[in-house]
């Protein structure tokens, strides 16, 4: 049988396709050592330290704080700061936007040790928040760091080299990445190229309900384990 293989980096308790992209895959790549990634001019804002959750039915960023790296740092360089209250103010945050939701005491239960985890790589504390919740969604993907393989090159040629380190035949594409990912040289590789095709279905209350948001609105609204056929959603 072939091997399916995802590659990203380690975001901060990311949407469901991020999820359902585990879900699929044989094994999945956390993106450990590549740069960190920016937004703006200089900002260390991105999906490794922020994500947006629901906040009086509005879609509004979370961000855990990073101290600043200067540019070329590598992903798991980035360390978090915690001379910030940003944890408990998380928490508390998530009390007052999802407190009557059906399914908050059992999120709760599962995301507030996450929070309080005393880990300040940043890199290391979304891998674990991310295997955890896997693990709680029905998950079973074997998960590797990219800083615990051998791989060479950038962007796609980063991509085939991974795949081929862990004994990949086929590489999950997201639907974010056709602006820097050249399709031939999978080919040309021999890694067979397979499209995620990832369509988030509503869950919770229809008024509530605000694509793209953070795994941690599914779990407050719904939680349950995912299913469905490969391509298909959380349903």
């Amino acid at each position: 049988m072939g091997c399916l293989v995802a590659i990203h980096q380690p975001n901060f308790f990311p949407w469901l396709g991020y999820f359902d992209k585990i879900r699929r895959a044989d094994v999945f790549v956390l993106l450990d050592a590549v740069d960190y990634p920016r937004s703006g001019s200089g900002g260390m804002g991105s999906w490794s330290n922020r994500v947006r959750i629901a906040i009086q039915g509005e879609a509004r960023w979370a961000t855990c704080p990073v101290h600043r790296l200067p540019l070329g740092a590598p992903l798991n360089a980035a360390e978090i700061d915690d001379g910030r209250p940003w944890r408990r103010k998380m928490i508390a945050t998530l009390q007052a936007s999802y407190g009557k939701a059906p399914q908050f005491r059992e999120a709760m239960a599962l995301l507030q040790p996450l929070f309080e985890q005393q880990e300040t790589n940043l890199a290391t504390f979304n891998i674990t928040a991310i295997k955890v919740i896997a693990e709680h969604l029905g998950l079973a993907t074997r998960f590797l760091r990219q800083s615990e393989l051998p791989h060479a090159g950038k962007a796609t040629e980063l991509l085939i080299s991974l795949v081929k380190a862990v004994g990949g035949d086929a590489y999950l594409a997201g639907g974010g990445a056709g602006g820097y990912q050249q399709d031939e040289l999978f080919e040309q590789h021999g890694v067979r190229l397979v499209s995620q095709g990832f369509v988030p279905q509503p869950y919770g209350p229809h008024e509530a309900f605000i694509p793209g948001l953070s795994v941690i609105d599914y779990l407050m609204w719904d939680g349950r384990p995912a299913t469905g056929s490969p391509g298909g959603s959380y349903d």
